[in-house]
């Protein structure tokens, strides 16, 4: 089962600060590359995968979608999301990413932001989304950047220049790996760029982008304090097609 941590108070109540969690996709810096990935949503059929607050559910609505489920295995997040959601066409389920069973051929879009690299058995879920989807239907995710599940002890270090200097151990070393990120014990999976993407192939799902993030010029005049982000790409952004 998924280490829930998103139920343990600590964890819950620093999460809920973040600025993503307060003021939505609009605070991710990356949704603005995420968001081009996304196929025209006009009557279309939506899942999001680690829905937790809700914010992609109820804009893939603002932006045409027909119906759109998103399944969380956090109590306090669909909690949270119901509370701020006002619409019939959206709906909220509890369920483990990694035991989940999704509806064949049922979902245009199946998104994900930023969960999988907590899920252990990714190659299960991944055959679930590609049966889910309809033929020419579109997967779009993000997952922290490999670059930041192996880093290694003690972490990031600042060098000479004041940047900020994140080694990597083990990079090859496919595995659990625990941080303390809000919480104390925060269990990650460590995969490889090529991991992710051998696993939509090896399904036949057809990859149309790939893209290690980083800011823009644009993105760091506006907030300056994403210029460390251009040291190492904080995410990876993969689309595929059925």
């Amino acid at each position: 089962m998924t280490q829930n941590i998103y139920d343990q108070p600590t964890f819950f109540e620093g999460y809920s600060r973040l600025p993503r969690s307060v003021e939505g996709l609009d605070a991710a810096p990356e949704w603005p590359a995420l968001r081009a990935l996304l196929p025209n949503l006009a009557g279309a059929s939506v899942l999001d995968l680690g829905c937790g607050f809700g914010w992609f559910c109820r804009a893939a609505r603002e932006m045409g979608a027909g119906k759109v489920l998103g399944i969380d295995v956090s109590e306090n997040m669909l909690a949270r999301a119901r509370a701020a959601t006002v619409d019939g066409a959206i709906s909220y389920a509890k369920g483990d990413l990694e035991q989940v069973v999704l509806q064949p051929n049922a979902f245009d879009l199946i998104y994900s932001s930023l969960a999988f690299h907590y899920v252990e058995n990714l190659e299960r879920l991944m055959g679930e989304v590609s049966r889910a989807l309809v033929p020419g239907g579109r997967f779009v995710f993000s997952v922290e950047h490999p670059i930041y599940t192996a880093p290694s002890t003690p972490g990031w270090t600042i060098d000479a220049a004041g940047r900020t200097v994140w080694p990597v151990d083990g990079y090859l070393d496919e595995s659990p790996r625990t941080t303390d990120w809000l919480a104390k014990g925060v269990i990650k999976q460590h995969r490889t760029i090529g991991s992710y993407l051998n696993l939509l192939i090896g399904l036949g799902v057809t990859i149309v982008h790939v893209e290690e993030w980083g800011p823009t010029p644009a993105q760091i005049a506006a907030q300056p304090a994403l210029a460390d982000e251009r040291q190492r790409p904080a995410f990876l952004l993969v689309a595929g097609r059925k």
